[in-house]
């Protein structure tokens, strides 16, 4: 069975018309506008985070909020990217964790974070783990903490809806919704406010299992 490679994978991200890059847009803005509500001092988790790139080059633009931020991501390659790109821009307060983001005994000292990533993994995991993800992200999270998601979709299959029901569920207020018209695109970007009472920390939970 092949196994994806996820440094290669980042490479449409140098073409800024592609997808990947138009949704990259999509997320920074969205997390800049968490940084707004959440002010200073506010705490990031980026889970599955890659090179960094949905959170480094906004926090350098942002240095008046004082956030800090870790990024757990699994492939050595992309944590060492990260951790360059944290280092040239000055980023003291930004620290990678090489870890399996599936597990949260493995960043549990970053918990409870004010705003927690959880892109790019919806369209890697089954629709069974997406759910146990949402269900279990409030323990993941401070109180009124934001969670930014993203997925892929296609005119025969959009799981979007059942998505931001499960938020619902889970004790989220929708607060940004990104669902471009361009069906070349065809990605969205959410964020969700908790507004139930965060969930306790679970030690052993398992979130979720890539697809290979």
């Amino acid at each position: 069975m092949s196994t994806r490679d996820y440094l290669e994978w980042h490479r449409p991200y140098d073409d800024p018309d592609s997808r990947l890059s138009h949704r990259l847009r999509a997320v920074q803005a969205q997390l800049a506008a968490a940084l707004d509500h959440h002010g200073d001092g506010a705490r990031i988790l980026s889970l599955c985070a890659g090179q960094g790139r949905d959170v480094i080059p906004v926090l350098a633009e942002r240095a008046d909020v004082g956030a800090s931020a870790v990024l757990v991501e699994l492939d050595s390659r992309n944590a060492a990217i990260a951790e360059a790109s944290a280092h040239d821009a000055g980023l003291e307060s930004v620290r990678i964790i090489c870890a399996d983001a599936s597990s949260p005994d493995n960043y549990r000292d970053a918990m409870p974070a004010d705003i927690v990533l959880a892109c790019g993994i919806f369209g890697n995991i089954s629709d069974d783990d997406i759910r146990t993800t949402v269900e279990h992200l409030p323990s993941l999270c401070a109180d009124g903490a934001d969670v930014l998601w993203t997925r892929g979709r296609s005119a025969e299959h959009d799981l979007t809806p059942k998505i931001r029901g499960w938020f619902r569920d889970a004790g989220f207020e929708e607060i940004a919704f990104a669902a471009p018209l361009d069906e070349r695109l065809s990605f969205t970007v959410g964020t969700q406010r908790l507004t139930a009472p965060p969930g306790p920390f679970e030690p052993g939970l398992r979130l979720f299992t890539f697809r290979r």
